[in-house]
């Protein structure tokens, strides 16, 4: 009975200190608004979820649904960003606003690796596990393509860009990782896929070099004449060829690295 009377106390309790009690979606939207306006994203995100929970079938609930992935993505919450873009999407495929949703999947991914302590660090990003920056790439891809009109669609083509050229630094770094442990095939394979994946970007500079330097190391000859011939037709200004001699390969060209 004591036990009883606890729980029904402590439920008062709860009910008396929830000052959205009573609110209709109306005032739980405005005062989320405004506390997003106020930068308070954790009190924004609770009135959000607090309207959709009381009425989720309203035009103010399917907007909360937005506004919640936003406030989750400006606290820092990236993975609930992403959560909660991936549910509007999914519920609302059709909606005027959806193409927002795709870009603010992409930003969450695009900033997951930006903390503070990376910041601190500033630690180079090509040097970072990929798999935000891909994921970020592939979902602003998909928002081009499927919304080439889109006023989010050229600032995703930038970020593309972006993410395309830090993709196929990081590629180098790991092929120069394998050249460096004396993984040469492992190192030539990896130079290669980049010169496949990212043909345009500045990052093939180096994979042609570490091309060259791993065929050299295993010797491949005619591999590693050939890496060296598209390095010169493309970059005639490398500072890779300085002093590059075919025939005298060992020379000081190879330290350069």
């Amino acid at each position: 009975m004591i036990g009883v009377l606890l729980l029904t106390g402590c439920s008062s309790l709860s009910e008396q200190t929830d000052e959205t009690l009573g609110w209709n979606a109306q005032k739980l939207y405005s005062e989320a608004k405004e506390s997003m306006s106020d930068g308070a994203w954790d009190r924004a995100i609770k009135m959000f979820e607090k309207l959709e929970a009381r009425y989720p079938y309203g035009r103010y609930a399917q907007q909360s649904q937005l506004e919640v992935a936003y406030a989750y993505y400006k606290s820092g919450e990236q993975a609930s960003a992403v959560a909660a873009c991936e549910r509007f999407i999914k519920l609302h495929p059709t909606h005027p606003n959806v193409d927002y949703a795709y870009y603010l999947k992409g930003l969450a991914y695009f900033n997951e690796d930006l903390g503070i302590m990376g910041n601190l660090a500033s630690q180079d990003l090509s040097e970072r596990d990929p798999k935000a920056s891909r994921d970020a790439f592939d979902t602003f891809k998909e928002l081009v393509q499927r919304f080439p009109a889109s006023k989010y669609a050229e600032d995703s083509k930038l970020r593309m860009r972006y993410l395309v050229n830090n993709l196929a630094a990081y590629d180098v770094h790991v092929a120069r990782y394998y050249y460096r442990r004396g993984a040469f095939v492992a190192a030539a394979n990896r130079a290669q896929q980049i010169l496949k994946d990212y043909p345009q970007t500045p990052a093939t500079e180096e994979a042609l070099f570490l091309m060259a330097k791993s065929y050299d190391a295993l010797k491949v000859n005619d591999l590693r004449d050939d890496a060296l011939r598209v390095l010169r037709q493309n970059f005639p200004k490398s500072a890779y060829l300085q002093g590059v001699d075919v025939e005298e390969r060992k020379s000081s060209w190879w330290r350069l690295w």
